[in-house]
């Protein structure tokens, strides 16, 4: 993964500082040589407005009362104008500032609130997938469980014989460290959904991941007789984002396909994932189509409002989380009907850089 340099991060930063340093030199200067009846201390607003981005909340503090002190030496320093504009220009630009940092600091403190409360809403969502997931997880763990069990009594009764037959017990054993490893990676994509980490974007196979969340709602699509078809294009180039974010909007996807198509039993039980280049090539679609009862008058514009669903036991969080993770990713999503009569929810993600290029000199 791509990672900037930590000497390159903070080069980046001093240099914003400098420049931030000589905006307010050039504005003491302006404010100094100028008249009172010219407050060019105001645009110390912006000076402060670009440090709440750059410095820490405390340093931006520090700095607003320098610009106070700046403004207060400027009017002693001048000269020339009427004295009492002067005072009143003073005072204004120094309540402006002063406002101006607490509002900033207000905002950044909000924004970061809101990030927190995303990362928050981000996991609750990610629990509660797992959660309607759990019959498939139960059923896809059991297969190879019984697997190992099956075997290990093979080999005990091949072992058992006289002779042991050493040949037969070595396969049965092999059988057994293949089932054992094939749990082993259902429990581990598991975790890796259920994370907690925060969000690393990274370049990433798109069509593996749709066959990992695929394998994961095996059971239910299997026990519910479902005809899933997968068209996963083999030159589909990688996408930049988080891969277990991305996944959750995968699997949020297909299960809604899933709850869709069992509400209708009368209708066809199919659903249809598809990944495709989008015309400019610049991003890739994936395509999740059911052949459920679609949407009805109104549902296709607040589908992704938050706390609004059409299941009796939702909660209404799944599509607009999936929003927000699609867009944090650089993409977008939306609803469309489709040729199933169904609906069909698609989402699009950047190519990862470089991509093309790569696929080009193969």
């Amino acid at each position: 993964m791509t990672q900037r340099r930590p000497g390159g991060v903070e080069r980046g930063r001093t240099i914003r500082v400098a420049l931030l340093m000589a905006a307010i030199a050039a504005i003491f200067i302006v404010d100094t040589v100028t008249d009172y009846a010219i407050a060019a201390a105001v645009f110390y607003v912006a000076v402060i407005l670009l440090a709440t981005r750059v410095l820490r909340p405390r340093s931006v503090v520090i700095l607003t009362a320098a610009c106070g002190v700046l403004t207060v030496l400027s009017f002693l320093l001048t000269h020339s104008g009427v004295y009492e504009v002067g005072i009143v220009n003073t005072a204004i630009s120094i309540v402006a500032i002063a406002v101006t940092t607490y509002l900033s600091l207000k905002l950044v403190a909000a924004e970061a609130a809101i990030h927190d409360a995303r990362e928050r809403l981000m996991r609750i969502a990610r629990v509660t997938s797992l959660g309607e997931l759990t019959a498939s997880i139960a059923h896809e763990v059991n297969q190879p469980l019984a697997a190992v069990v099956t075997s290990a009594g093979a080999c005990r009764r091949w072992l058992a014989a006289d002779p042991p037959n050493i040949e037969k017990a070595e396969r049965a054993a092999e059988r057994i460290v293949a089932e054992a490893s094939r749990a082993s990676e259902v429990i581990a994509r598991v975790r890796g959904l259920a994370s907690g980490k925060p969000p690393m974007r990274d370049r990433f196979d798109l069509n593996a991941l749709v066959l990992e969340i695929v394998e994961l709602a095996r059971g239910q699509i299997d026990r519910h007789d479902i005809l899933l078809r997968l068209y996963l294009p083999e030159d589909l180039p990688p996408v930049f984002g988080d891969r277990v974010q991305i996944g959750q909007v995968v699997g949020n996807l297909l299960l809604n396909a899933i709850d869709a198509v069992m509400a209708e039993p009368a209708r066809g039980h199919e659903i249809e994932v598809i990944a495709s280049l989008t015309k400019g090539g610049q991003s890739v679609t994936l395509a999740v189509a059911d052949s459920g009862v679609g949407f009805r008058a109104g549902e296709a514009e607040r589908l992704f409002d938050a706390f609004w669903t059409t299941k009796q036991d939702g909660i209404g969080l799944g599509l607009t989380i999936s929003r927000a993770i699609v867009e944090a990713n650089g993409g977008r999503i939306w609803a469309e009907e489709n040729e199933l009569d169904g609906a069909t929810l698609l989402f699009t993600l950047p190519i990862a850089r470089g991509a093309n290029e790569a696929e080009t000199t193969a």
